[in-house]
């Protein structure tokens, strides 16, 4: 039986490490040239998001130079949208946007962070550009003066919530630009249409989404299946019947979507700009390598091309948060990558932003939900503890057996005795030789699903804890909660009944905490101090136990 606590355990590492490897979000090699070098870590199937079989464009395509977005603001003047959850920049020269602040996220350091990485090196159009078929009507809008239906807009009080952005060249050519901020209610969502005339008729054309989104400056490159720190870099999102994620490598072979499409857009570990589209739709997508103070980094831009121009076309701009998500359109949650557990991470979620709200602190929070779920799970942990126990209590007789039939070759008739023996002496005792392992593995699920949530919930990016701990979402920076992990899984292996183990095993199990202590140096600390109570309240639990069944005769150690 201990062999197969030893096998469910090492089972469970393996699991932990798959996860970690392929499906947890991972933060990509940047590279130091234009071409991108992400590996794909998603399907990138036109099934999924219309064909990628190259088709007649939908509507202008991009153009062949585009001029790099700071040269858009340059001589136009701001128009500042301030509301209480982000400060929206615009510039009249083309009438683009060129920043979008979170006003409670903070960046690399400490200030608000703007959505809209400043990228002057960056050769593409600026966000919300529009370009047509007609190369003239696309250098005009750039460089064009629009008039703005207001210098400033405050969303705090109870004014107009539209902001709009007129321009005439006197020779046919007319654009029209709205801006409807809080669309439908909700802080990150800006509706945006658009109209070009030229001598009256209608223009098609392509909107731009800018050179892309994403907090690269306080990203972290991942460690890797050997470590457990990682981050997603921006990569490309769409979602039809399915979501579908395509990184920067995978864009160089497939870069356009085209079908009737839900959302397309970009995201990153924590934060996500995307159009809501539901209509048939045409996205081309683009890498732009950059250059950070915190190195090489890789922003991915995209372009909308419709059959015909779109009355409003919705964009979400904002954090990665499930609630705001949700509110703003209902498939958007799946753009965070929950992986295997989503059913399970969910309510999971929920539980610890309900628990938030009477504790106000994400970090005691995460210890109170790890007791609940400890006491949830109490039943099956104790049932398999009890269950070892007693298969303990017949190891001798066990060994009696097998040793009585150790001579016998495994294809020997007789060995089938052996088995007929073992089973009589399992029903005899009352054991069920399956009844150790299957309520422990029964609690697995819970276990990697709190992982996977603390991962990547963005609800921990920022969120202090107490004294030297001031982003749960960040390594703990003197890696003293890691160090103490490790002690409380050698103190749970000593106290954990040994019998039935060779010494070999008893080797392997006492590695296991100090390999664990590796993995978790660099893992977001939130996950570190679940961990840690988790290994507390099991090793309160294993002392409950020995009190109400009797303690454990303790073996020889190797």
């Amino acid at each position: 039986m201990e062999k197969r606590v030893l096998h469910a355990v090492l089972l469970s590492l393996a699991v932990l490490l798959l996860y970690q490897s392929f499906f947890a979000p991972r933060r990509q090699p940047e590279p130091a040239a234009p071409a991108a070098s992400s590996k794909a870590t998603g399907a990138s199937t036109p099934a999924a998001a219309g064909s990628a079989v190259p088709t007649p464009p939908m509507g202008p395509a991009v153009p062949a130079a585009a001029l790099p977005a700071s040269v858009a603001s340059a001589g136009g003047a701001r128009v500042v949208v301030e509301s209480d959850q982000f400060r929206a920049e615009f510039s009249t020269r083309g009438a683009v946007l060129l920043s979008w602040t979170l006003k409670t996220y903070p960046g690399a350091h400490g200030h608000a962070l703007d959505l809209l990485p400043v990228a002057t090196d960056v050769k593409a159009p600026a966000a919300f550009s529009v370009t047509t078929a007609d190369e003239t009507i696309n250098n005009t809008l750039a460089a064009a003066s629009f008039t703005p239906s207001a210098t400033a807009l405050d969303l705090r009080g109870t004014g107009p919530r539209a902001l709009r952005f007129d321009y005439t060249d006197g020779a046919g050519l007319r654009a029209t630009k709205v801006f409807t901020f809080e669309r439908d209610g909700q802080p990150f969502l800006l509706g945006f249409s658009a109209q070009v005339l030229r001598n009256g008729q209608a223009q098609n054309f392509t909107i731009h989404s800018g050179p892309g989104i994403g907090d690269i400056e306080r990203a972290q490159p991942s460690g890797g299946m050997m470590f457990g720190s990682y981050y997603q870099a921006p990569e490309a999102i769409t979602f039809s019947d399915e979501i579908t994620r395509t990184t920067t490598d995978s864009l160089a072979e497939q870069r356009v979507f085209d079908g009737n499409l839900e959302y397309a857009g970009s995201d990153d570990h924590y934060f996500l700009g995307a159009a809501l589209l539901d209509r048939q739709t045409r996205v081309e997508y683009a890498t732009h390598p950059v250059q950070t103070t915190a190195g090489p980094r890789t922003l991915v831009s995209y372009a909308l091309s419709f059959a015909q121009p779109p009355s409003e076309v919705k964009f979400y701009f904002g954090p990665k948060d499930f609630d705001q998500l949700q509110q703003s359109d209902q498939q958007l949650v799946r753009t965070i990558n929950f992986g295997w557990f989503a059913w399970l991470v969910v309510p999971l979620l929920r539980a610890l932003k309900w628990v938030n709200r009477f504790v106000g602190n994400y970090g005691w929070s995460i210890i109170v939900l790890t007791f609940l779920i400890n006491i949830a799970i109490f039943p099956l942990r104790h049932k398999s503890v009890v269950s070892m126990r007693k298969m303990q209590d017949i190891q001798p007789k066990v060994k009696a057996i097998q040793e009585r039939y150790a001579h016998l070759k495994a294809t020997d008739p007789a060995k089938a005795r052996m088995n007929t023996e073992m089973m009589e002496l399992y029903k005899t005792a009352g054991v069920n030789p399956a009844s150790g392992c299957v309520p422990m593995l029964l609690t697995m699920p819970v276990l990697f699903a709190f992982y996977a949530l603390l991962s990547v919930a963005i609800e921990l990016r920022g969120a202090p804890f107490t004294l030297w701990i001031q982003d749960l979402s960040q390594h703990d920076p003197l890696y003293i909660t890691p160090v103490i992990m490790g002690l409380t899984m050698l103190w749970q292996q000593w106290i954990t009944p040994a019998a039935g183990m060779d010494p070999a095993q008893q080797r392997v199990m006492m590695i296991m905490p100090l390999m664990f202590t590796f993995f978790f140096l660099w893992a977001p600390s939130g996950l570190v101090i679940y961990w840690l109570t988790s290994n507390l309240l099991t090793i309160g639990q294993q002392y409950l136990t020995n009190r109400i069944v009797g303690a454990p005769a303790k073996p020889a150690r190797a």
